[in-house]
């Protein structure tokens, strides 16, 4: 009965956000950079900080320093979808929220090579996730077989929520995505998630799988990311190939030229983004029965697999690949 109250709530604020974005103007236009032709609400993302708000505040304000941190990189995030920021800003909050999380998640206690190495990958990953915002249901369908995984590891297989933490989070934010997929996931989307939306998850999603990391004291989690990851990193280097600025917008990831260019349905591309990826977390399941040398071999299998299907596809239907 508490999580179909928190349904309603949830409901309740993303109908009353869309009340508001309507009134003042919080729309996204369509440009020469956008893969959608209508103007649609922005932000309807801002369930995912609410939904750890009513986590926090129910939970006898549990994991402050986490919540602070999503609510730091909630906050500039909403404000950049407002009025475009400096970069400089933007990343200076998103250091210092990770920051936070790893304190939460008590990552200073690691040598000091493997912090570095988490802040520079996780303020990546955090940007990766906004860039790969460009589709209606990418950033929600992925983020909901991403944290749906998590959820089945923590209830059915190891759980790295431990007494401290309420592993209603989980439950929390599985409903917030449930909710946002309803509008986003659809042919006309009725929103999008905005910086405020891809960002947060992506922070949630970190936390989350941090936590597990550290108390498997295994690194091999982060295949639940795996097709984003090799998205953007070979977006990246076909960008540098081409002699672009690579910290200008664009239109080259591969799933924006299968909607753009090759005109597949937006819900088609980020179904078989999902598809693909959770894929790829079965096998990984499968390849952790047979130990580290199995897991290091699928390793380097999927993602041999994933970076030729990318290339393949982009020199066959993108004439200026080098």
């Amino acid at each position: 009965m508490s999580f179909l109250f928190f349904s309603i709530l949830l409901l309740g604020i993303e109908l009353l956000y869309f009340r508001i974005a309507d009134k003042f103007n919080i729309i996204e236009k369509p440009n020469e950079r956008s893969s959608h032709t209508t103007i649609t609400i922005s932000g309807g993302g801002i369930i995912f900080p609410s939904a750890v708000l009513f986590y926090f505040f129910t939970n006898g304000f549990r994991d402050i320093w986490f919540v602070i941190g999503l609510i730091l990189i909630a906050a500039i995030s909403f404000c950049d979808d407002l009025k475009p920021l400096s970069s400089k800003l933007r990343l200076g909050v998103h250091f210092s929220a990770i920051l936070l999380l790893f304190y939460q998640i008590q990552l200073f206690q690691e040598p000091f090579w493997l912090i570095v190495t988490a802040l520079i990958l996780c303020v990546g990953i955090i940007n990766a996730y906004n860039f790969m915002d460009g589709i209606n249901g990418i950033t929600g369908g992925y983020s909901l077989a991403t944290v749906g995984t998590l959820g089945y590891v923590n209830f059915c297989q190891i759980p790295f929520i431990d007494s401290s933490i309420d592993s209603s989070l989980i439950s929390l934010v599985i409903i917030s995505l449930l909710i946002f997929n309803f509008f986003n996931f659809r042919t006309q989307a009725k929103c999008f998630a905005g910086d405020v939306g891809s960002i947060s998850i992506a922070f949630i999603i970190l936390f989350l799988l941090g936590l597990l990391m550290l108390k498997t004291r295994d690194l091999s989690w982060i295949c639940f990311l795996f097709v984003y990851g090799v998205d953007s990193v070979l977006t990246i280097i076909h960008r540098i190939l081409l002699g672009e600025n690579i910290t200008k917008p664009h239109r080259k990831h591969l799933y924006q030229f299968l909607a753009n260019e090759l005109k597949i349905p937006h819900i088609a591309v980020s179904g078989i983004y999902i598809a693909v990826q959770l894929t790829i977390t079965v096998g990984y399941f499968i390849a952790r029965i047979y130990g580290n040398v199995v897991i290091g071999s699928y390793f380097v299998i999927v993602l041999i697999l994933l970076s030729f299907i990318y290339i393949r596809i982009k020199q066959k239907y993108f004439v200026r690949i080098p």
